[in-house]
């Protein structure tokens, strides 16, 4: 039986409307299996692989190189079977005649963020998925919830997962006491309860991942396991000069020198990206509460917290990217955790690497 299927630009994070064609992996004729790379899509935020959701032969490319389109749009045409170009046209127009995009970032019938008064101060957070024990991810030093906008969804097939703005970042509450690991681990701990999930799965990227560990160390009975990605907390050494110039950076140019740092490809950091930043440094408060986050975290060149002892307490799986020029991969030689060292990625290896990520992390969790 002939199945005629179509492609269409996936939406990777609430932040995504609209998508540019880049590069067409595969071509016409190709025969695809589910899985396969199919092309390169750009967004405002980074670059991005989009994958065959079905197996088939690849009939009709439908989007140009350079094209930018909205979320939903017909990318391609998928047979599974036998279909002549008539009916292939029939398709086409059909899906072009019916497809409406979305209007600006917000969709009606989607799942949007929510915010709270989440133990005494404001919190964002977003829920995708349901069932089994619930997964929070935690993001890094200046990030917010979009930082997982690549790993969210494709975690969130098996389980209840929840992203959230740690305090100081993204659209929660500024203002930070101390700015220390504590706080912000009672912060995710009163999320928890706001939410009443008595025990979860913790992610956390870079200095997320010490919020995780910490939390670990604090609340032990509410941590099933910790996924830790490029992890502050294990091992000496940091990029002190990474956090002095973002931290200073107050225009676009400035700025861009340590966001290239993040990647492994510097091409990955975009004028948007900068442009989002600043935005977000320039908020009230921001800039108080990323001193006191990064005197909390480093003095110079070295770590001030060393949390390796929490990892035997858990199961815990540790990812890396072996280019980090932030926190050095080596850090994760000779933990009490499974490790994962992801070659040609870099500090943000959850973006650059999210399908090795995704996979790896899927895996941890459905044995814990």
């Amino acid at each position: 039986m002939s199945q005629i299927l179509t492609l269409t630009m996936p939406k990777w994070g609430l932040s995504m409307t609209e998508g540019r064609v880049d590069t067409w992996l595969r071509q016409e004729g190709d025969e695809i299996n589910t899985g396969d790379e199919i092309l390169d899509v750009e967004t405002d935020k980074i670059n991005g692989t989009v994958e065959a959701p079905f197996s088939g032969t690849l009939r009709r490319l439908v989007a140009q190189p350079d094209e930018t389109l909205p979320v939903g749009a017909l990318l391609a045409v998928v047979v599974q079977g036998e279909a002549d170009e008539a009916e292939i046209d029939a398709v086409v127009q059909r899906f072009q005649a019916e497809f409406v995009a979305a209007e600006g970032s917000e969709q009606a019938t989607g799942p949007a963020p929510q915010k709270a008064d989440v133990g005494g101060r404001l919190l964002r957070w977003f829920e995708l998925g349901e069932g089994g024990t619930p997964l929070v991810l935690v993001h890094g030093f200046a990030g917010d919830l979009n930082n997982w906008l690549f790993n969210h969804p494709a975690l969130a097939a098996e389980r209840r997962v929840i992203a959230l703005d740690l305090p100081g970042h993204g659209e929660s509450a500024k203002a930070l006491q101390r700015g220390d690991l504590d706080e912000l681990s009672q912060a995710v701990l009163a999320l928890l309860d706001h939410l009443d999930i008595p025990r979860a799965h913790l992610a956390g990227h870079s200095m997320g991942g010490a919020v995780c560990l910490n939390l670990a160390r604090l609340a032990p009975q509410r941590v099933a396991s910790l996924g830790l990605v490029a992890s502050v907390g294990l091992g000496e050494t940091i990029n002190g000069q990474y956090l002095q110039s973002f931290v200073a950076a107050a225009n676009r140019n400035a700025l861009k020198a340590p966001m290239t740092q993040l990647f492994a490809d510097p091409g990955l950091v975009t004028r948007q990206m900068l442009e989002d930043m600043l935005r977000f440094k320039r908020l009230e408060g921001v800039q108080q509460a990323l001193e006191q986050l990064s005197a909390a975290l480093a003095e110079g060149d070295r770590q001030r917290h060393d949390l390796r002892a929490v990892l035997g307490q858990h199961p815990a799986l540790v990812l890396w990217g072996s280019e980090d020029a932030i926190i050095p991969a080596s850090h994760s030689d000779g933990l009490d955790a499974e490790v994962l060292l992801v070659p040609g990625a870099g500090h943000m290896v959850q973006m650059e690497a999210a399908e090795q990520v995704n996979q790896r992390l899927a895996e941890f969790l459905r044995k814990h």
